[in-house]
C-alpha cells in the first residue's frame, strides 16, 4: 500500500512537471500564431483566410512556407506543393504514436488532424506507459490547436491595424521564424549538409527561374540524408 501511494504520488509530481511544460509550449505557439497573423495580414491576406488555414491546415512550418511563397509570386500550386511536402514528415510520426489515438474512428480522424512535432515528441517522451503518452499527446494537441488558431485571429486584427506593415519589419520575420523552426535539426551533420545543398540549389537557380521553383528544387538536398540512410543500414547488416 505504501509503495503504491509513493507511486502515485512520484505520477502527480511528473504531471505538473508535464502539464508546465506543455503550458511554456503553449506561450510560445500563441506567440508564433499571432505572427502568422500579422503576417498574413501584411500580406493582404484576409483575417477570415488565414484563420481558415490554421483551423483547416494546423500545421505552423507549412502554413509559413505556402504563404511565403504565395506572397512572393510563387502560385498556389508551388505554394501547396510546398506545404505537402514538408506535411510528409508526418507519416512516420503518424506511425511512431498512431496507437496513441487510434482507438476509435473519430479519435484517428481528430488525432491525425491534430498530429504535431510537438505532440509526437511529448508522446514518445513518456515511454512505454501507454496511459501518460495518451495524456500528453492529447493535452499537447489539443491545447496548441486553441492557442494557434487564437493567436492567429489576433494576429490578423493586429495586423490590419497597423498603416504600414513594413515599418514593423514583418517581412524580415517570416523567414527569421522559418529559420528558428529548423536551427534545431540542424544540430546533425548530415542533416545541416542536405540544408546547406539545399539552400545553395535555391540561391543560384533563384537568379533564372520563376519565384517558388527554387524552393521546390532545394529538396535536390534530401539526397545527401538518403545517402546517409543507406550507409547506416549497410553498417548495420
Amino acid at each position: 500500500m505504501p509503495i503504491r501511494f509513493f507511486q502515485m504520488q512520484g505520477l502527480k509530481r511528473l504531471d505538473r512537471g508535464l502539464l508546465r511544460d506543455i503550458a511554456a509550449l503553449a506561450a510560445g505557439i500563441f506567440i508564433v500564431g499571432i505572427s502568422f497573423g500579422a503576417i498574413a495580414s501584411s500580406q493582404g491576406v484576409p483575417w477570415w483566410q488565414s484563420t481558415a488555414m490554421s483551423l483547416f491546415v494546423f500545421a505552423g512550418a507549412s502554413q509559413f512556407a505556402t504563404m511565403g511563397i504565395m506572397s512572393a509570386g510563387g502560385g498556389l500550386l508551388a505554394g501547396v506543393a510546398a506545404g505537402l511536402v514538408l506535411n510528409l514528415r508526418h507519416v512516420p510520426y503518424g506511425m511512431a504514436v498512431g496507437e496513441v489515438y487510434w482507438t476509435s474512428l473519430r479519435a484517428k480522424l481528430l488525432g491525425t488532424h491534430l498530429l504535431t512535432d510537438q505532440s509526437t515528441a511529448f508522446a514518445l517522451a513518456a515511454g512505454g506507459d501507454r496511459l501518460r503518452a495518451k495524456h500528453a499527446y492529447w493535452t499537447v494537441a489539443v491545447s496548441l490547436f486553441v492557442v494557434w488558431n487564437v493567436g492567429t485571429v489576433l494576429g490578423a486584427f493586429a495586423g490590419q491595424l497597423v498603416a504600414d506593415p513594413a515599418v514593423l519589419g514583418l517581412d524580415a520575420a517570416l523567414p527569421a521564424i522559418l529559420l528558428a523552426l529548423v536551427i534545431p535539426g540542424l544540430k546533425d551533420r548530415r542533416t545541416l549538409a542536405a540544408g546547406l545543398l539545399g539552400t545553395a540549389v535555391a540561391l543560384v537557380t533563384s537568379l533564372f527561374l520563376p519565384a517558388g521553383v527554387p524552393v521546390l528544387l532545394a529538396l535536390v538536398g534530401l539526397v545527401v540524408m538518403w545517402k546517409g540512410t543507406g550507409e547506416r543500414r549497410e553498417a548495420a547488416a
